[in-house]
């Protein structure tokens, strides 16, 4: 099978002690479609969309990432539950186990890289064994040009071998599974799970160490789109909470759907080449963009398909966290490149399972600090091991999970870009209304749209506010294209005294929460 660039440069996969191994290099994604399709790894739909099955994990486990302790980590990671050291010596034998297993196989190699900015380019070569894992490779970092192959050198590493399983008692892993950071090394070391997740993840965790530490850049999990304006919009939230829909807008220009970084010039860039949405429940009424996105060349994950190739995205019963991964280009209306500046709105999106909090409201600097550091939302089901229905969860800075430094460090660099920019901040709340999980319902998408499309607009600039008993947050009384009385989460309740009780529950939680950070 010929690479779709053939180079002068050639490389062995004995240098990263693999041996004997046949090498696929920068597969196209229609050949590689084909090759999993032929493996019988996966599915044709009739959108021509691929999909496949990604074995035991349908999420990430967080509690299967480690670091490794040495002299550039040792100090400056915020070790604990999230950031979990892991020993020089056994990652090196861990290491050798790997790629011993990954020898007399066939290996899909891409070369890629993440940033969009070229001063903070991140040049990245994956080692994949199974041919769609290569692909949501393909689909999610930035393609470099022909020309930019020839000369290419990457910077970091990532080694994939879902179906190597580690021994616990003699790797120094928790499981089987694991996805490990090696600062000295630049290398992401993942095996024994098929999530494809993972693989974007570990990168993004390399960046908020390196982008902070080494460039003094603001890393972000966050989205982001331009106005017509050439004004930027960062929506800040967790796996669930609408980053990825709502700011997938026809009528602004996506700079990306996750992970950004903001510099010390003040603009915008994304880190990624594609978007990773999840589709429970999609439909082209509610997000058109994102279905029409889903056509050959974008990777399905999880989801079940009828005979006729026919997606049934309300069918759970692989996962909540059923997935597409796909390049941006998929989006019509898009940034080239992805980058922007002058940030002038910052959306904090929750997706509160207690159904009390505003559906959205202005924070001020100090209130945009605290949201920031608590970072609250739900847990959604599906997105991690062992979570099969929402749980309240506070997650620093939108993104504890990939962050190695303490979380002030970054809740400090922007609250400094706030300060600077003038930017508005508002904490929106794409979860419940009327009553908690189980009793309440989503808030309509329709209404969300509305209310931060009046924020851009300037709408909410001249309306009244009312300040919520509990939270001290300011609420608009009104807002265009919005029943004014879901504005207030209290009038959305039969029961006032059961909300007061849940509501004053949700505090006493974001202050014992917050005792660790004081």
């Amino acid at each position: 099978m010929e690479p779709l660039y053939p180079t002068t440069k050639t490389f062995s996969l004995k240098n990263y002690g693999i041996e004997n191994a046949t090498m696929r290099y920068q597969l196209p994604s229609e050949n590689l479609q084909e090759e999993v399709v032929r493996k019988g790894q996966g599915k044709i739909t009739k959108s021509g969309a691929l999909t496949i099955n990604t074995g035991e994990f349908t999420g990430r486990s967080p509690m299967d990432r480690f670091i490794v302790k040495d002299h550039i980590t040792q100090d400056k990671v915020w070790w604990g539950d999230i950031n979990i050291p892991f020993d020089q010596d056994a990652f090196d034998a861990l290491y050798d186990k790997v790629t011993n297993y990954l020898s007399e196989k066939e290996v899909f190699v891409r070369d890629s890289y993440a940033c969009a900015d070229p001063e903070y380019k991140l040049n990245i070569r994956v080692l994949n064994e199974y041919p769609w894992s290569n692909m949501f490779a393909y689909n999610m970092f930035l393609r470099p040009e022909k020309k930019e192959l020839e000369s290419f050198d990457p910077d970091w590493l990532i080694v994939n071998a879902p179906g190597f399983m580690a021994d616990p008692e003699v790797d120094g892993t928790r499981q089987h599974n694991f996805a490990i950071l090696n600062f000295s090394k630049k290398i992401a070391l993942i095996g024994g799970t098929g999530y494809t997740g993972e693989i974007k993840k570990g990168i993004f965790s390399a960046l908020n160490f390196i982008l902070p530490v080494e460039r003094n850049c603001l890393p972000m999990h966050c989205s982001a789109n331009e106005g017509e304006d050439g004004k930027t919009a960062l929506f800040f939230g967790l796996s669930g909470t609408g980053k990825t829909t709502l700011s997938t807008d026809p009528k602004r220009k996506l700079i990306g759907d996750d992970e950004h970084a903001w510099t010390e010039e003040d603009t915008v860039f994304n880190f990624e080449g594609g978007c990773y949405a999840k589709v429970i429940d999609l439909s082209s009424e509610k997000e058109p963009e994102i279905y029409s996105a889903i056509k050959k060349g974008a990777l399905l994950e999880n989801i079940i398909i009828d005979d006729n190739g026919v997606v049934d995205y309300t069918d759970s019963s692989i996962t909540q966290n059923t997935r597409v991964s796909y390049p941006i280009d998929h989006i019509e209306n898009i940034k080239v490149p992805s980058r922007g500046k002058t940030v002038t709105n910052i959306f904090f999106l929750t997706a509160d399972a207690f159904g009390v909090l505003p559906p959205i409201s202005k924070l001020t600097k100090e209130q945009a600090s605290y949201h920031f550091i608590s970072g609250y939302t739900a847990k959604v089901a599906g997105t991690e091991a062992g979570v099969n229905e929402p749980l309240p969860s506070f997650s620093a800075c939108f993104g504890a999970p990939f962050m190695p430094l303490h979380p002030k460090e970054y809740g400090d660099m922007l609250m400094d870009k706030i300060e600077k920019t003038g930017a508005n901040v508002w904490l929106v709340n794409t979860g419940w209304t009327g009553g908690a999980y189980g009793t309440g319902s989503r808030m309509k998408l329709k209404y969300t749209r509305a209310m931060i499309n009046a924020a851009l607009e300037g709408k909410l600039d001249d309306v009244n506010y009312v300040t919520d008993n509990h939270f001290d947050l300011s609420m608009p009384e009104s807002c265009p294209d919005v029943p004014s009385d879901i504005l207030n989460p209290r009038n959305t309740w039969a029961d006032k005294e059961a909300y007061d009780a849940k509501a004053e529950e949700l505090v006493n939680s974001f202050k014992k929460n917050f005792k660790q950070f004081e």
